[in-house]
């Protein structure tokens, strides 16, 4: 039995298949259908139900065998993924019926998914473009099967639409709502969010440069950014609206705030990071104060400083859309959320919550391959 390599999550496939064809029907129709049979019924799975079945069976057992790793993670891919659209698509028009047999099926593909991600987990590729495509293929593939599932059980559970609306539906309103959506982008992100995290995080910086030169000022700026970092946003955010109006300029002021102290806390503790040997060694070189700081502390430091940009990235989005709670034009995410929730709106908001969460990642992303860039020499850097 050299041949076989069975896996825990193709055998609890193998034996959630039994157990929901033991149990029968899948839909609440499908079992009025089975009850009275001389009726004439119109239920989901009438054709595809067998097909799930061979497919999540076939896909567990062909993963237990010693195949090539590319090979069975491409039939882990297609059964999981097909599997799981035809459950999807033959409970449309049926919400809210599904029984037992449905969620377990649903959990047999997920476990093939699990599977999946774990076989190419293991590849170790020796091409860059191999194992650069390994590491958007897997998150891509743990992503979409969280967006599966919260598909699958909406729809199969028939949650309530104001509660929680199906992924579908969300993306259905952001096709129909680009306009206003690229408004609300424009007014928050381009303006507020960029100017906001530009000059915080630059403030921050040149604030923590004056700190390391300045004893006074180091000993009295970091009790206070410490202070200043623990104040609530929907506090601080409504001053600055009466200070600033209620234009684009007062969220920036909130960014601002919550991007100045993460930047000089993290700088500070950074040029602390070179060793004494380091620092004695430029010493005995004649080097002054700013050689020291550019050519050694700095670049020591970069880690730090860049930590804070990605930290930063999150806290001015977060910053501005809080902000727009209160008061702003008739623009802005924070605002479209704010007004949406009144009118019941769910999918428009989850639509903005969707836009703020792939703006967020981008610009994170953006800041991390920046990061890589300038430290590749980094240890840290090096290991990944």
């Amino acid at each position: 039995m050299t041949w076989l390599k069975p896996s825990w999550q193709a055998v609890l496939v193998v034996l959630l298949c039994l157990i929901a064809f033991a149990l029968g029907a899948m839909s609440k129709p499908e079992a009025a259908a089975l009850a009275q049979p001389e009726a004439s019924f119109d239920y989901p799975y009438l054709v595809t139900k067998g097909l799930m079945f061979g497919l999540l069976v076939i896909a567990a057992l062909v993963s237990m065998t010693k195949l090539p790793t590319i090979v069975e993670a491409l039939v882990l891919f297609v059964g999981a993924h097909l599997a799981a659209w035809l459950l999807i698509t033959g409970i449309n028009g049926f919400e809210g019926t599904a029984l037992a047999p449905y969620f377990l099926l649903l959990a047999a593909a997920w476990l093939l998914g699990w599977r999946c991600v774990a076989v190419l987990s293991s590849l170790r590729p020796v091409a860059n473009w191999a194992r650069t495509a390994l590491r958007l293929i897997i998150p891509a593939i743990f992503g979409a099967w969280i967006l599966i599932l919260w598909e699958a059980i909406t729809r199969g559970a028939g949650i309530p639409f104001i509660l929680l609306p199906p992924p579908s539906a969300i993306g259905v309103r952001i096709a129909n709502s680009l306009p206003i959506l690229g408004a609300d982008v424009q007014q928050t992100i381009f303006k507020a969010v960029i100017f906001g995290y530009v000059v915080g995080s630059g403030a921050g910086f040149l604030a923590a440069i004056a700190a390391d030169r300045v004893l006074f000022l180091r000993r009295g700026l970091l009790p206070i950014g410490n202070m200043v970092s623990a104040l609530p946003i929907i506090g601080v955010a409504p001053i600055m609206v009466m200070w600033f109006g209620f234009g684009w300029e007062s969220k920036a002021a909130v960014v601002i705030i919550m991007t100045f102290f993460p930047m000089l806390v993290n700088t500070v503790a950074g040029l602390t990071a070179s060793s004494h040997m380091e620092r004695d060694l430029m010493r005995t070189y004649a080097s002054g104060y700013w050689q020291t700081l550019f050519k050694l502390r700095l670049p020591a430091a970069a880690p730090f400083i860049f930590n804070a940009l990605k930290i930063n990235s999150t806290l001015a989005l977060i910053g501005a859309i809080v902000a727009e709670f209160f008061g702003t034009p008739v623009v802005g995410m924070g605002f479209r959320i704010s007004t949406e929730v009144g009118r019941m709106n769910i999918d428009m908001v989850w639509a903005e919550i969707a836009v703020a969460a792939l703006a967020g990642s981008v610009f994170y992303g953006v800041v991390a391959l920046f990061e890589r860039a300038v430290t590749f020499w980094h240890p840290s850097v090096r290991g990944g």
